[in-house]
């Protein structure tokens, strides 16, 4: 059986007979693999430490031919947003890994992938807030995948979005100006949002923390980016909605008062 060392993220665990792991993991050059973690739950396990989720790790596998799951050596984490001090940070780290579990395929390389999620772990635990990495990492993410809308001009009229900011059309997945949109709905993105979005393109995670981030920004982007994730993803994430409940909670709405607002 040959043996493959790699770079890797890791996405999530579950449960294998009575003393051990399935390991989901991201790998640098190698895309999403899942493997088994022998005696990974008992108490002395080798593995301790190394497979919280979105753990970057150094790695090592067994692997066998026509067989899915490989079997791993050794799991050694190299950093962790689990460090940082902000509690919110912590609450986003399954949200984080469950994004990138999504849209990562089995064995299909994608390094700039991996990079986005070390670039995010990294920003954490430089104490980035973290609502703003969030929206980074959901911007990029959807671009990496090809289905971020174009925030350089609105799709219809091609005229600039600066000064009367942006509106989604759902059907389009593209941002208009608010004149082309104004059968559309509400201006979605305000000059500001759209500011956040280019430098975002533009600039690293570790970066964002000197970015213009107003309540009003963080409330646009989030439920744009909402929208966009459930569209292509066509489902609502588990962690997603374990933060819009605890956001809820925090804001003095009670998640079971949604429904009469």
């Amino acid at each position: 059986m040959p043996i493959y060392t790699a770079d890797a993220l890791i996405l999530r665990t579950y449960k294998l007979a009575e003393a051990d792991r399935i390991v989901v993991f991201l790998t640098s050059d190698r895309g999403k693999r899942r493997g088994v973690a022998k005696g990974a739950r008992r108490t002395r396990s080798r593995f301790t430490g190394g497979l919280e989720p979105f753990t970057q790790v150094q790695l090592a596998y067994f692997e066998r031919e026509n067989w899915d799951l490989v079997r791993l050596s050794y799991v050694e984490p190299v950093a962790s947003p689990l460090v940082s001090q902000s509690g919110d940070a912590l609450g986003y780290v399954s949200y984080f890994a469950e994004l990138v579990d999504a849209w990562a395929l089995e064995g299909d390389p994608s390094e700039r992938l991996y990079r986005l999620g070390v670039s995010v772990i990294e920003a954490i635990t430089c104490d980035v807030p973290v609502e703003r990495v969030a929206r980074y990492f959901e911007y990029w993410l959807l671009r990496l995948q090809g289905v971020y809308p174009s925030v350089a001009a609105c799709q219809r009229c091609r005229g600039g979005l600066d000064h009367g900011g942006a509106v989604i059309v759902r059907d389009l997945a593209a941002f208009v100006c608010q004149k082309c949109g104004s059968d559309d709905g509400e201006v979605d993105l305000t000059g500001d949002a759209l500011s956040f979005l280019r430098a975002a393109a533009s600039r690293s995670a570790m970066d964002m923390g000197v970015v213009p981030f107003t309540p009003d920004v963080a409330r646009q982007l989030t439920t744009v980016h909402r929208r966009l994730l459930e569209t292509h993803l066509q489902k609502q994430l588990k962690s997603a909605r374990v933060l819009h409940e605890l956001g809820a909670w925090t804001s003095g709405v009670r998640p079971t008062d949604r429904g009469s607002e």
